[in-house]
């Protein structure tokens, strides 16, 4: 019998912004993709492109979440760094998270992310956690001036924090 966790899951899959497997940055038909602010994925759009020239496909493997989906991750946090405090350097609460208003994506594979590193201020996309290196957000002033520092992790973050 599955456990309750996974029934959790299973039933916040696609539609809540589950990603079972990365997507390509095109891919209109997932609401994780579709669903993720249209200057964000304009930005996101424009950058792949690019990077094919240089051979590097990007793919998306977590982009906008229902709060519900959020929740559910949040909760498999803390049971998984046995506390809420350990939980927070990871997942935020739904309404905190980028993720959850379309503001973030999730970056797959590691050559995307280093393609993004590199090349995606340019196009206003900046990692904003340090242990996050898959986790891309929009800023725009970047274009002119780069990317602004990095949180160590969202729990440094004033977004974050009640």
């Amino acid at each position: 019998m599955p456990s309750s966790e996974s029934a959790v899951r299973r039933a916040l899959g696609k539609a809540h912004g589950a990603v079972p497997a990365p997507v390509p940055v095109f891919d209109d038909k997932t609401p994780a993709v579709a669903n993720l602010d249209p200057a964000l994925l304009g930005a996101l759009r424009r950058a792949a492109a690019d990077a094919t020239h240089d051979g590097v496909e990007i793919f998306v493997n977590g982009g906008w979440r229902s709060p519900e989906y959020q929740d559910q991750l949040l909760r498999e946090a803390v049971s998984k760094y046995g506390s809420k405090a350990e939980a927070a350097r990871w997942v935020t609460t739904a309404d905190r998270s980028a993720h959850v208003s379309g503001d973030a994506v999730d970056i797959w594979p590691p050559a995307a992310r280093a393609w993004l590193s590199e090349h995606g201020a340019g196009y206003g996309l900046c990692q904003i956690y340090r242990n996050e290196p898959w986790h891309y957000e929009l800023r725009p002033d970047a274009v002119e001036h780069g990317c602004p520092p990095m949180y160590a992790d969202p729990s440094h973050d004033p977004r974050m924090r009640r």
